[in-house]
């Protein structure tokens, strides 16, 4: 047997229908960029995210960007963030000129560390990004808590976390701005790049909405330096009528993940997710830890089954951030997490009989 990483096709068949009959009204208007389809679905997922705002974007790293700008984060700045999660966010960071400062992570989740955050303070720092990695939102009561202490603004990564609750808040809305990728193969995918920004103060969404074109408030009056990054209506259709699937999706998902547990809990030499009691994970990853990871990469897929690994660097190792100074050994949890983790088959439409030989394939490897 086969198992890939990650298979789109049921989500398609499951919106083909929908996206046949609202399509043509984008190609026969040619209302192809910002058009009606747009904002109805900004609208519909600021609702879903328990915001008053969103804005629709190019991408989530685009979002990131936005939300650093609108924040008026600048040169000589600084914003915390975990150093284990994907470039783009500490990229976010480095477009607007300001210090992306790297802290470590929990052992349990591998989300933010709440106390390496609050020690990484200085009277630079002007934001904190919490990653809600693979899933499951960070700490955010505790977060929160230390933000306020020091007058620090809070950006949610929720790339990978569309509909994850935390004490019954939806992902986006437990900061003060939120920021989610459409890149196809996220819970919510588009059918290209697109992202979002969401938030609940007007301020800050007005001046995102110049942001993200070219600054401008009317055709031709610019009211600061704003760029490209606008979200197209046929990505719009998609995103539209996938959202009406995501909670059903996400549930799917954690069957999956449950199936995993009950079948891997007594397997040695690995460990399983860890899901706080008072948030949801919706495993946009499902992501283990092993010893000898390559060779048990390698001997799943020489079994057919395609797992990957994500973030084998922390991002203050990576060459492309060498200048800031860091050392290896300065963030011992996020540096043994990204020597150990890998990722198992996960979407929403994986079938009982692949997860169970993803199971049986791993404990042969692990076996030898």
């Amino acid at each position: 047997m086969n198992v890939p990483f990650v298979d789109l096709k049921e989500q398609y068949l499951a919106i083909k229908d929908e996206l046949e009959a609202q399509l043509p009204a984008v190609f026969e208007k040619g209302s192809f960029i910002l058009g009606p389809q747009a904002k109805a679905f900004e609208e519909e997922f600021a609702k879903y995210c328990q915001c008053r705002y969103a804005v629709g974007v190019n991408s989530g790293t685009d979002a990131l960007y936005m939300a650093v700008s609108a924040l008026g984060i600048d040169v000589g700045d600084e914003v915390i963030l975990p150093t284990h999660t994907f470039i783009a966010t500490a990229l976010c960071i480095s477009y607007t000129g300001a210090r992306p400062v790297f802290v470590d992570s929990e052992e349990e989740t591998y989300n933010i560390d709440p106390a390496s955050f609050e020690k990484a303070i200085t009277p630079k720092t002007k934001a904190v990004i919490p990653v809600h990695i693979y899933g499951q939102p960070a700490n955010m009561d505790e977060i929160n808590t230390i933000a306020k202490k020091h007058n620090i603004k809070v950006i949610e990564d929720a790339c990978q976390a569309h509909g994850a609750l935390y004490k019954d808040k939806r992902a986006g809305s437990l900061g003060d701005i939120g920021c989610f990728s459409f890149y196809p193969t996220k819970n919510l995918g588009a059918f290209g790049d697109a992202g979002m920004f969401v938030t609940n103060d007007e301020k800050v969404y007005e001046t995102a909405l110049m942001l993200r074109d070219y600054g401008r408030k009317g055709r031709y009056n610019h009211k600061v330096k704003g760029y490209n990054s606008r979200l197209d209506s046929i990505q719009a259709v998609v995103l539209s009528a996938k959202l009406k699937h995501l909670d059903e999706w996400s549930g799917m998902r954690q069957d999956i993940a449950a199936r995993y547990k009950k079948q891997l809990s007594n397997i040695g030499g690995i460990i399983i997710p860890m899901v706080k009691e008072d948030r949801t994970h919706v495993f946009h990853l499902y992501v283990l830890r092993v010893q000898n990871r390559d060779q048990v990469l390698e001997g799943l897929k020489a079994r057919g089954v395609g797992a990957l690994i994500h973030y084998p660097i922390p991002i203050h190792l990576q060459e492309a951030y060498s200048d800031l100074g860091y050392e290896k050994g300065q963030f011992p949890v996020a540096e043994r997490i990204t020597q150990e983790v890998i990722s198992l088959p996960m979407f929403p439409h994986m079938t009982p009989q692949q997860v169970d030989y993803v199971c049986d394939s791993l404990q042969a490897v692990l076996q030898g």
